[in-house]
């Protein structure tokens, strides 16, 4: 019997590194095993992943020596940054970096990068349709990422950049939920005006990917979005009533008055809905639907979606 190849995963914990670990493991014929990265191995969660087959390894991102020693023996790595553990781009630019020189050094025959648009291509800095944030960024979440593609595609190792869209899990987690207002009733918040939005359930991103790695380097250099769905507020607010049997209506409020709510990175968040909005046609021509059902079967539509997790979206 061939030995499996090795695919290490970083954030194993995490939303997107987590789908990707369980989908290997589940999967009893696959060609690959798992190296699950977590920068705590005694965690319940990386605990869980031992038990479940996977190997656990301890590495920090932030050190480059931790991701080479990762990736030793390996075929392919997920690779994936965290900026909301820290709101800095230009952590995130070092980062991937650092990735990409570690896995040319480790000859891996595929990576997938979990990027995102640089939003500067679409509303350059001097663009005032909205505010540049700390001098150079429009979306700072979003163009780190972006800009972390560039040392991917100089290292020469066949790279996969993976695009992700809206969790859906936000609805029930970041307070993006239905509040209730001054008249009684339910409202989801967005300023997305009637642009459709794509969106996903977190455990699908990592599915999807375990269908990048199926195919192989064959996706080298290809740029893939994956979404379960692409729906109108309204429409999220219709189905999201329908599933738990409360009226929830869609309060569309402005970019700027969404920055302005005060919560950490509001402005970074109502800059990324002003994109999702003025550039709709743009972000959901590559976040395919089809073709994210190819990659994952099992593709969650937003009812689907509901009708696993519906209960969990708390009524403020």
């Amino acid at each position: 019997m061939a030995e499996k190849k090795i695919i290490v995963v970083f954030g194993a914990t995490g939303a997107q590194g987590g789908g990707l670990v369980k989908a290997i493991l589940d999967d009893k014929d696959s060609e690959f095993t798992v190296r699950a990265v977590t920068r705590d191995v005694n965690s319940d969660k990386a605990k869980a992943l031992a038990t479940a087959g996977a190997e656990v390894v301890s590495a920090n991102i932030d050190d480059a020596e931790n991701i080479k020693q990762a990736l030793t023996g390996a075929y392919g790595a997920y690779f994936v940054t965290f900026f909301w553990d820290h709101f800095s781009p230009e952590k995130e630019v070092e980062n991937a970096k650092n990735m990409a020189a570690a896995a040319k050094e480790a000859g891996l025959k595929h990576a997938i990068w979990s990027t995102l648009e640089d939003t500067r291509t679409l509303v350059p800095l001097d663009d005032d349709r909205m505010p540049t944030l700390r001098d150079k960024y429009k979306v700072p979440h979003f163009d780190g990422k972006g800009e972390g593609d560039q040392y991917f595609e100089n290292s020469g190792v066949p790279t996969t950049y993976l695009l992700a869209s809206y969790y859906w899990d936000n609805l029930i987690y970041f307070g993006m939920g239905p509040k209730k207002g001054p008249d009684g009733k339910y409202y989801i918040t967005f300023p997305m005006g009637n642009a459709k939005m794509a969106g996903i359930g977190a455990d699908d991103i990592g599915k999807c990917a375990y269908g990048i790695f199926k195919k192989g380097p064959e996706l080298a250099g290809k740029r893939i979005g994956v979404a379960g769905e692409q729906l109108t507020l309204t429409e999220m607010a219709e189905k999201i009533s329908k599933a738990i049997g409360q009226e929830v209506l869609y309060n569309e409020v402005t970019p700027e008055q969404y920055r302005g709510f005060g919560f950490p990175g509001a402005d970074d968040i109502g800059n990324m809905f002003q994109i999702y909005r003025d550039f709709a046609d743009e972000c959901n021509a590559i976040r395919n639907v089809d073709y994210s059902r190819e990659l994952n079967p099992s593709l969650k539509s937003f009812d689907m979606w509901l009708a696993e997790n519906g209960s969990r979206i708390p009524l403020d």
